[in-house]
C-alpha cells in the first residue's frame, strides 16, 4: 500500500477521481465505493476522506468531469456560421450522442442524490452552469429575453435529459418508437416556435 506522502493532496485527489471514474464506466454508480477506490489506488480509505471528502464528494467530482466533457462535446458541434436553430438541433444531437457514448457515467449523474438538506458545492454548480451556458449561448439569438431564455434552457435541458434517460433505459419505446434524435428535433422546433422557422 502506498504511503500518504507518495502523492500530494492534489495528486491523490486525481488518483481517487480517476479510479472512481474507471469503476463508474464499468458498473455505474453502484461500482463506486471507498474501499474499492482505495484498493484501486493502493491507499487506505481514510486517505481518500482526507484528500477528497466523503463518497458524495468523490461522486460529484466524477460528475463534474463528465459535465466538462459534455460541455466540450457541445462546444464542438456549435458553428457560429450556421442559423441558430441548426445549432440548437446540433446541440441536441451532441447531447444525445454523448449520453449514448458514456451511458454509465451519465447514469451516475442521473442516479446520484445528495443527502437531504445538502447543497451542491460552488465548484459543482459552476461545472453545471458552464455546460448549460453553451445552450444559453445557442438560444440567445432565438430567445432575447434573459428570464425567458433561462427558463427555455432549463426546459430544453430537462427535456433532453428525459429523452436521453428513457432512451438509455430502453423505456422510450413504451412512449414512442421514434428515434430520440427525431423526437429532440421535433421538441426543439415546436418549442422554439416562430423563432425556429
Amino acid at each position: 500500500m502506498a504511503r500518504r506522502t507518495d502523492h500530494s493532496r492534489e495528486e491523490l485527489a486525481e488518483l481517487v477521481v480517476g479510479a472512481a471514474e474507471t469503476l463508474a464506466r464499468r458498473e455505474g454508480l453502484r461500482g463506486i465505493a471507498m474501499r474499492r477506490i482505495a484498493a484501486e489506488i493502493g491507499y487506505a480509505a481514510g486517505s481518500i476522506y482526507n484528500a477528497v471528502g466523503d463518497l458524495d464528494a468523490v461522486v460529484l467530482r466524477v460528475n463534474a468531469r463528465t459535465l466538462a466533457r459534455l460541455r466540450a462535446a457541445l462546444v464542438r458541434v456549435v458553428d457560429p456560421g450556421r442559423p441558430p436553430i441548426e445549432n440548437a438541433l446540433a446541440v441536441a444531437d451532441g447531447y444525445l450522442d454523448f449520453v449514448a457514448r458514456q451511458p454509465r457515467l451519465w447514469g451516475v449523474i442521473l442516479e446520484h442524490v445528495l443527502p437531504p438538506g445538502s447543497d451542491f458545492p460552488d465548484w459543482y454548480e459552476k461545472a453545471l452552469a458552464a455546460t448549460t451556458n453553451v445552450v444559453d449561448e445557442v438560444l440567445k439569438p432565438l430567445v432575447a429575453d434573459e428570464d425567458e431564455r433561462r427558463r427555455a434552457v432549463a426546459t430544453l435541458w430537462a427535456s433532453l435529459h428525459g429523452l436521453a434517460s428513457l432512451s438509455r433505459s430502453g423505456k422510450l419505446a413504451v412512449v414512442d418508437r421514434d428515434d430520440p434524435r427525431a423526437m429532440a428535433h421535433l421538441l426543439i422546433r415546436r418549442f422554439l416556435g416562430s423563432s425556429a422557422s
